[in-house]
């Protein structure tokens, strides 16, 4: 992977996703849906066939293919396994870690992107996985699955082809889990994902760890850039939210604003909707576990912040700033203070740190993730 491109990714992801958040304040939704959703109806064929996540090809990271997953190597240019200046990737934790990306499909053409796609998806999709997965790596072992994504546009409406497009993308990520637990099948489990992958992670939860033996394993779930609400839907996941820093079998989750925060294009269709209880959700009940306390509705000054990655002016590589951006917890949003370091020119709208939900506490991540599957031991 060429490191100078590191977090460049950045301009083509949110480009779309900006322009389109300022023509929504500026000339209604129409001009952002008629700009970004898929032409025509949805067609589980045009993504092509399920994918085969017995094949190496059908996942971005994991250890290998062979049972003995503790002992695997690495797969050639694993991204899950960078690591910044003056840092190792090398793991001390024996952890299965399963981390879904977000979206980095921004095509029309159809709802739901192809398993590779060439060119910019390709590259955005590693580079999610290697600024985000690899906080994880001192934890143990990273899986990482391909799966046919849902295009951008399937959030931007409530249709049926939009939630029939995410379903097949959660099909393929219930499918890859199911092969992730057959290759780790005993020891503590690492769940993460980021934005559409968050929303596959939540529904996994739900359905496919809640009141299974599996829910014993799980160290922590990091459903990040998702809101979860505490009343409407915690409580069908199976795990309680995260309420201590060495807590193992929990939940975290946040989104990052700046201040003053205009969080209205994320709640609107959020408090318009129920939640998996069937009661309406409320910003006020959106769960927030802040990543530099370890803890629900946690606050820390930036002298807290261990660690934020920050690319370099020419991006040929990214380092971590200490001590620059704190955070709170308030009303179910993360709230960032301090110093911000110049991550890019990629806020959106409201002071939205979206894109930099991993990056602004990677540090944090990393040593989160540690303490609590050292406490899962315990």
């Amino acid at each position: 992977m060429c490191a100078r491109r590191f977090l460049g990714f950045v301009f083509i992801l949110t480009l779309l996703i900006v322009a389109g958040a300022f023509a929504v304040y500026q000339w209604g939704g129409n001009v952002l849906l008629k700009s970004a959703t898929p032409h025509g109806h949805f067609e589980a064929a045009a993504a092509g066939g399920a994918p085969d996540y017995l094949q190496e090809s059908s996942w971005l990271a994991r250890p290998g293919i062979n049972n003995d997953w503790v002992h695997r190597p690495a797969v050639a240019n694993d991204p899950s396994l960078w690591a910044p200046d003056g840092l190792q990737a090398a793991s001390t934790g024996n952890a299965a870690i399963f981390y879904i990306h977000p979206t980095t499909y921004l095509e029309t053409n159809q709802w739901n992107a192809p398993l590779v796609v060439a060119g910019d998806t390709e590259f955005r999709t590693r580079l999610f996985v290697q600024s985000q997965a690899s906080a994880f790596n001192p934890a143990g072992r990273i899986w990482a699955p391909r799966y046919r994504q849902a295009a951008y546009g399937a959030f931007l409406l409530r249709s049926d082809d939009a939630q029939r497009a995410l379903d097949l993308a959660y099909r393929d990520v219930a499918s890859a889990f199911d092969q992730f637990l057959t290759e780790a099948p005993v020891g503590p489990i690492i769940l993460a994902g980021h934005s559409q992958g968050a929303l596959h992670l939540e529904r996994l939860l739900k359905e496919r760890i809640a009141g299974k033996p599996v829910a014993k394993r799980i160290v922590a779930a990091y459903v990040v850039g998702w809101p979860i609400s505490t009343t409407a839907d915690l409580p069908t996941l199976g795990l309680p939210a995260c309420t201590a820093a060495a807590q193992a079998g929990c939940i975290l989750s946040w989104m990052s604003f700046g201040e003053p925060a205009n969080p209205d294009l994320v709640l609107h269709s959020y408090e318009h909707s129920a939640g998996f209880l069937g009661k309406d959700r409320k910003q006020a009940d959106m769960l927030c576990v802040n990543p530099l306390t370890g803890t629900k509705d946690g606050a820390a000054a930036p002298e807290q912040n261990p660690g934020t990655l920050v690319p370099n002016a020419d991006l040929t590589t990214a380092s971590l700033v200490k001590g620059q951006v704190g955070a709170r917890c308030s009303n179910g949003l993360l709230l960032l203070s301090g110093a911000i370091p110049a991550l890019g020119p990629f806020v959106l709208p409201g002071n939205n740190y979206h894109v930099y939900d991993y990056a602004l506490f990677w540090q944090a991540i990393r040593d989160d993730a540690g303490r609590r599957e050292r406490a899962w031991h315990r």
